[in-house]
């Protein structure tokens, strides 16, 4: 027997979670718009310098900045898709997953 359930522990600390739902909110869309406006800062520097080469290496950059900003925008997606998969199979990981519900804002009553 635990001391401490799984769920008991996310819905007693579910304030907290919350906060870390909106903070990860916050930055799935902040961060790709800045990598994006740096990328494109940084392109029209090139632009604007007449350098071919170094268009062309921004350009890069700048693909890479944006599939970055893709990637940062859809990792809250994989982290749920990964543990509904797992969930499936293990109890712990299931009724961890009762934090990740409080996080991004569906968190369940506490039974009792």
């Amino acid at each position: 027997m635990y001391l401490l359930d799984t769920a008991e522990f996310c819905n007693k600390t579910k304030d907290l979670w919350a906060i870390i739902g909106t903070l990860l909110n916050i930055l799935k869309i902040v961060i790709p718009i800045i990598l994006v406006v740096l990328g494109s800062i940084d392109l029209l520097k090139a632009v604007t310098s007449d350098d071919k080469d170094m268009i062309k290496k921004q350009s890069l950059v700048l693909g890479k900045r944006a599939i970055a900003g893709i990637i940062i925008f859809f990792i809250p997606t994989f982290i749920e898709g990964i543990l509904s998969l797992v969930g499936k199979t293990s109890k712990t990981i299931s009724e961890a997953g009762v934090c990740w519900q409080c996080a991004i804002g569906d968190c369940p009553d506490a039974e009792g």
